[in-house]
């Protein structure tokens, strides 16, 4: 530490000090612990914010935790399962299905190398891949547009609209497959494109109903002043509407593509050539009973794969976009 006794401070020039190295190192120091000083009382105060009284775990609370682990196990532990089995030999899964790989047992990515071959797998993926994508696009894309005109045009047919969407959840996919199979193939959607108009027509009933209750929450002096920009209604959509709704688009998106993904029923009954995953794994059901446990195992583990890491990194959208949807009735 410099001795600040020696410097006499009615003479001295401020230049002459700024050369003397003891002073630039009592600088330095002064400045170092001026910072230090400031980050600690930052820190402290953002600890003493964050904290907050932690309060005794009651009877309830614990009956509540304990229920909430077993539901847990229940979900992760076919999960577990599955990806245990699709390791082990056909004989072992469905001997000992529960028994962990060993020594006897395993075979490594056997099992996901003839799966693979057996099923075709990489036409069934992208087929996949490509039914999903569009299809939730085209969900997003229409059902969005039309839950904004239904919102904000008041008339008697727009109430209808929403009623005949709404009407649509509760009617069950079985009334209506034979027919839509009949009307499906006289209409020449019985392919990879036709499926998408039908993924959207069954789709359109829980989006519309979301993307409305969403947009009753937007404040209706936005868009008019967007108009008074001179924008039109499509523009004043795309640019001022339509990410308001992001939220609500991502768990849209999420939620239809859950579905359109995994569905092996619809796909079944419509598509002719191509194959969906789901259907293309259950040609490892041989004939006379025969099922190849162990490559279907692997093929599962495959199939969930790109759904979780969708799921995963859009998760957080879900119950955002669900509550900010039921701001208004």
């Amino acid at each position: 530490m410099a001795d600040l006794k020696k410097y006499n401070w009615n003479t001295e020039p401020v230049q002459n000090l700024s050369n003397d190295s003891e002073w630039q190192k009592f600088v330095e120091g002064a400045t170092k612990e001026r910072i230090r000083k400031e980050r600690k009382a930052e820190l402290d105060k953002q600890k003493n914010e964050n904290a907050k009284p932690k309060t005794p775990m009651t009877g309830t609370d614990w009956v509540k935790f304990a229920i909430l682990v077993v539901v847990s196990v229940a979900f992760i532990l076919p999960i577990l399962l599955v990806l245990m089995n699709s390791f082990k030999t056909n004989v072992s899964v469905s001997n000992e299905p529960f028994a962990f790989p060993n020594g006897d047992n395993f075979v490594g990515f056997d099992n996901y190398t003839n799966g693979i071959e057996k099923i075709n797998f990489f036409p069934a993926f992208f087929t996949s891949i490509f039914i999903t994508v569009f299809s939730v696009a085209f969900i997003i894309l229409c059902t969005s547009m039309c839950a904004w005109f239904i919102t904000r045009v008041k008339t008697w047919y727009t109430k209808l609209m929403y009623l005949l969407f709404a009407f649509s959840m509760i009617v069950p996919f079985q009334m209506v497959m034979y027919p839509m199979s009949y009307v499906a193939n006289q209409l020449s959607l019985d392919n990879m494109f036709g499926i998408i108009i039908i993924y959207l027509g069954f789709g359109a009933g829980l989006s519309v109903f979301m993307f409305a209750g969403f947009i009753k929450s937007v404040p209706l002096e936005i868009e008019e002043a967007a108009m008074i920009d001179g924008c039109g209604p499509i523009r004043t959509f795309f640019m001022i509407d339509f990410p308001i709704l992001m939220p609500s688009a991502i768990t849209v998106a999420i939620l239809n593509a859950m579905w359109i993904w995994n569905d092996y029923l619809l796909p079944t009954l419509i598509l002719n050539r191509q194959k969906t995953l789901p259907m293309a794994i259950q040609y490892l059901r041989g004939g006379y009973g025969s099922i190849d446990m162990a490559a279907m195992m692997a093929m599962l583990v495959l199939a969930i794969i790109p759904i979780i890491i969708f799921y995963f990194s859009c998760q957080k959208y879900i119950i955002k976009g669900v509550v900010a949807g039921a701001v208004k009735g």
